[in-house]
This record gives C-alpha cells, sequence and structure tokens, in this order.
C-alpha cells in the first residue's frame, strides 16, 4: 500500500472503532480494572478488536494498548509498525463527558510518521502523514466515503489562533510539576489561559494552534501520545522530552513515554 491507501485504511479502522465505541457508551455498560488500577470496559475491547482486524490487512505489525504484552525482543525488530490506542481517555469514556479518542500512529523507525485521531461523540477527526501534512474535519453521519472526507478536510494549524498564551492540560491527571511549569510561565508571561481536556484531545488542541502549549509530566504510554505526536509535528509544532533537545521516540524497551512539552510556536 502506498501512503494513502495506508492513511484511508488507518481513517476507516478508526471510524469503524468510533462506532463500536458509541454502540457501547449509549447503553449500560460495565467498568472492569486492569493490574495498574486503569478501567476497562466493552467499548476498549470491542474497538481493539475491529483495528487490528482492519490493520492487520496492511501486513504491519500492530502494537496495541489492549494487546500489549509483546516482548521487546520481538518489537525490536519492527521498522514499521501500527501503534494504538483503541480508546484513548477511558476515563471520559466513563464519566460520560465526551472526551475520548481512537489514536492511530504508524511509526517508522522510531518516529511517528502518520497519525490518525477519531472523536467518536463529536464525529471530527484529526489526521497527518508526511507528504500531506496535517487536517481537522468532521466524518457525515451516514454515506461515510473516506475519499469525501480527506478532500474537506480544513490544513492545520486554523488561522485563527488565541492572542493569549494558552496552556492546554489534563482534565484527570494534573500533577504539582504541571502546576509548578505554569507558575513559571506567569512570572514572564501573566496573561495566560489555560483550557482542562481529557485524552490525546490536548495535542490535538496544540495541533489545531487553539493551544500553544501542553506540558505534561506525568505518566503516559507510547500508545497515548504516537497519533498525537504526528499531528502536531506536521502542524509545525514539536513534541519534546523536557530537555528541550530530543523529541519524543517510540518502541523503546519500556514503553512508558517520558516527560514532555508539546508546543508550538506563540
Amino acid at each position: 500500500m502506498n501512503e494513502k491507501e495506508l492513511l484511508k485504511k488507518a481513517i476507516a479502522a478508526s471510524i469503524s472503532a468510533g462506532a463500536e465505541i458509541m454502540d457501547v457508551y449509549n447503553q449500560d455498560f460495565d467498568v472492569d480494572f486492569k493490574a495498574d488500577k486503569s478501567p476497562l470496559t466493552l467499548a476498549d475491547r470491542r474497538a481493539h478488536e475491529t483495528i487490528c482486524r482492519s490493520l492487520h490487512e496492511t501486513g504491519f505489525p500492530v502494537l496495541s494498548e489492549e494487546g500489549k504484552d509483546i516482548p521487546y525482543e520481538t518489537r525490536k525488530n519492527w521498522e514499521k509498525y501500527w501503534l494504538v490506542d483503541p480508546l484513548d481517555g477511558t476515563k471520559e469514556f466513563v464519566k460520560r463527558n465526551g472526551e475520548f479518542t481512537v489514536n492511530i500512529a504508524l511509526v517508522v523507525g522510531g518516529k511517528p510518521e502518520m497519525g490518525v485521531i477519531y472523536v467518536p461523540v463529536s464525529r471530527l477527526l484529526y489526521f497527518a502523514s508526511p507528504s500531506a501534512g496535517a487536517f481537522k474535519t468532521s466524518v457525515p453521519a451516514e454515506n461515510i466515503q473516506i475519499d469525501r472526507i480527506l478532500a474537506g478536510a480544513s490544513p492545520l494549524p486554523l488561522k485563527s489562533s488565541p492572542e493569549k498564551l494558552t496552556i492546554v492540560g489534563s482534565r484527570s491527571h494534573m500533577s504539582p510539576e504541571t502546576n509548578d511549569f505554569i507558575d513559571n510561565l506567569r512570572k514572564t508571561t501573566p496573561e495566560i489561559e489555560f483550557i482542562s481536556i481529557g485524552s490525546s484531545l490536548k495535542l490535538c488542541l496544540v495541533a489545531e494552534g487553539k493551544a500553544h502549549v501542553y506540558p505534561r509530566f506525568g505518566p503516559t504510554m507510547e500508545w497515548d501520545t504516537a497519533a498525537g505526536q504526528a499531528i502536531v509535528e506536521k502542524s509545525g509544532g514539536v513534541v519534546m522530552k523536557t530537555d528541550g533537545i530530543d523529541p519524543v521516540r517510540y518502541n523503546k524497551p519500556d514503553l512508558l513515554n517520558p516527560w514532555f512539552i508539546a508546543s508550538r510556536p506563540y
């Protein structure tokens, strides 16, 4: 498959997963808990199965949060693979606030080169690929045609950008270090706007230009950020480790991300 065909495959998989998620979202559902106390629902599992079934047709391996027990001895030989969070923001899903996403990234040589983020409740779609750039669009409820979705997408960042320095942070995972980072910024930039939102939507806001900085001084996993990083980078932003030197990289022995700061010019 060429780049456009891979992108279309990932977009279609994200939309199909979103439909599975909404089917569970619109009924009563049970919540289980993993060993790390994070929630797990039928929606996570159904989205995982749908995405994996579709992406395996591309011939590239898939590493998904709900199928993550693949040893590094196997993964280290993957030059190109799909990195997936079938339902990012399960806590937000359980709260029914709509702030959850489907994340699909194509990682090449440790770098996320393609990213798709779909927001099932609002039907918003963010995507990026190396030759096309980054885009945002909405997905129709019926007669979904991927070519028409691609043709109607708006390039990122959007033209309008907030005048105040705008920081986006987690709705469920703020930390003292994040608060300290914001307090230090206030010393030189008193007029700061803060947005609190769940899941990979924080990275989407940076890609759009609606937020300038997303500091993450807390735990995230590789599947939480890869798709968003691709979209941020293809929109002209960066996702850097807190040393300010190196971008966040993928397919490490330990799938836990370092602390990072996603940003775009202000």
